[in-house]
């Protein structure tokens, strides 16, 4: 019985089987444990259904937030071509100049290009963090593709043929974790999220000291409350 359903009479509902016909198709045995087992599973599936629709509308609005950010730094991991045009027209300059005079202009810069420190890590740190983002997002859709398989109804089945269907299925779950899987996508929306806040700081401290170490103390003092401890829950508010 789960906890918080009123107990069942299933002696008055479910008249006693006859002798030797306990373990039957159309025993009171099976669709007893349908009944159970469907309120069991109408509570594990709206818990599990809640967290991964929030799951899933956060990692999109970060996702859609995060690649805003990407299509902006990741054009300083290139060459700026407009500064190589004007390096071959300093170049076709300087031909120009030596035919017919002594002038001699400045040497002009011929190093390979190479993005800043800064840069590598702001886009390392923001392309892990979007990777992250959206494979939370393909396992919450596959997750409640899965879901969605698990309480398929069976039709034209015997009552002790959709007890064996639902146990096999739940069995399924527990083989392949899923319960551990929906577990693991808040972490990983979590550490995305960290990456997030560390590349933003160090795209920050390259432009404005002050603004950078304001969002860095208001993001790392953020985590550092949702990773505390929470208080007992033994309170009066609880208690109520």
């Amino acid at each position: 019985m789960i906890s918080g359903v009123a107990p069942r009479d299933y002696k008055t509902r479910y008249p006693p089987d006859p002798y030797g016909q306990e373990m039957s198709d159309n025993a009171r045995i099976w669709p007893i444990y349908l009944e159970e087992a469907a309120d069991f599973d109408a509570n594990m599936l709206a818990e599990w259904r809640d967290t991964i629709d929030v799951l899933l509308v956060f990692a999109g609005l970060f996702s859609a937030v995060l690649t805003t950010f990407v299509v902006q730094t990741s054009q300083n991991m290139q060459p700026d071509y407009n500064q190589t045009s004007a390096f071959l027209l300093f170049e076709i300059l300087k031909a120009t100049t030596s035919n017919g005079t002594q002038s001699s202009l400045p040497s002009s810069p011929t190093a390979p290009f190479s993005p800043s420190p800064s840069d590598e890590w702001i886009n390392s740190l923001w392309f892990v963090s979007l990777t992250l983002s959206l494979i939370t997002a393909l396992v919450a859709v596959l997750v409640k593709q899965w879901l969605h398989q698990y309480v398929a109804v069976v039709s034209d089945s015997s009552a002790r043929d959709r007890a064996r269907i639902r146990h096999m299925r739940f069995a399924g779950l527990q083989t392949w974790q899923v319960p551990m899987i929906i577990g693991l996508l808040p972490v990983l929306l979590h550490v995305s999220l960290a990456l997030f806040f560390a590349g933003l700081s160090i795209f920050l401290f390259s432009l404005n000291m002050k603004v950078a170490w304001l969002v860095s103390i208001i993001g790392a003092a953020t985590y550092t409350v949702c990773y505390y401890p929470s208080p007992s829950p033994h309170i009066p508010l609880l208690s109520i």
